[in-house]
């Protein structure tokens, strides 16, 4: 059993990997600004209201804990490369003993059959490119670190990325979607919140990124 802290608990990923990580017998925190949005909770969960982006409230909030997921969104760019910082600064207060980040990354960040990143390829939605951008910063930002911290960053499908079913079926890929048979890469967030709850509990991908599709 891991202690896990998952912050933005309340949102369409977060949700679905507390969900997961309590089926499976996790001691699960479900962290979000606002404790009100955190409702209908399994079992066993914590509720806990706080701040990614701040380090003291990540610190209190993930001691003891053996991995901090982040599962935050949102147009302000800056808000990712602060959650990493955050995270960071937390696991680096407790040395060897600290929790290892696990990022609900972007897509956009994923390299196309000729190499360029779908953000940098024409036609990308302009609507998007706030989020992609700090997806993206946050990447970056995790590439920085040293590696007294231990993350893995784990990319969805470019496009196809929505509320499902939980099959419990999907292969993995490095920088590249994972394609099916139709040329398309998808996973329903239910699948999406299995792989990382799997890489929790068995790592496989230690300060890199990873994605995931059918």
């Amino acid at each position: 059993m891991s202690r896990i802290t998952v912050f933005g608990a309340a949102g369409k990923a977060g949700s679905r990997v507390v969900a997961e990580a309590a089926a499976r017998g996790h001691q699960v925190t479900a962290v979000a600004r606002d404790l009100d949005a955190l409702t209908a909770l399994p079992d066993g969960v914590q509720a806990a209201a706080g701040d990614v982006t701040d380090p003291e409230s990540v610190a209190a909030l993930t001691k003891g804990a053996d991995a901090i997921v982040l599962t935050v969104g949102g147009p302000d760019a800056a808000l990712y490369t602060n959650a990493v910082s955050a995270a960071a600064s937390a696991a680096r207060a407790l040395g060897l003993a600290g929790p290892r980040i696990l990022h609900m990354g972007g897509g956009a960040s994923l390299l196309n059959s000729e190499g360029v990143r779908f953000f940098d390829a024409p036609g990308f939605p302009e609507e998007f490119k706030p989020y992609a951008i700090g997806q993206i910063r946050a990447l970056d930002a995790y590439l920085a670190l040293g590696d007294d911290v231990t993350w893995t960053y784990l990319s969805p499908p470019p496009v196809h990325f929505a509320p499902g079913t939980r099959s419990g079926h999907y292969r993995t890929g490095l920088d590249h979607p994972v394609v099916g048979d139709d040329g398309q890469a998808r996973i329903s967030y239910e699948d999406y919140a299995a792989a990382l709850v799997d890489e929790i509990e068995n790592p496989r991908h230690l300060n890199r990124r990873f994605t995931v599709g059918y």
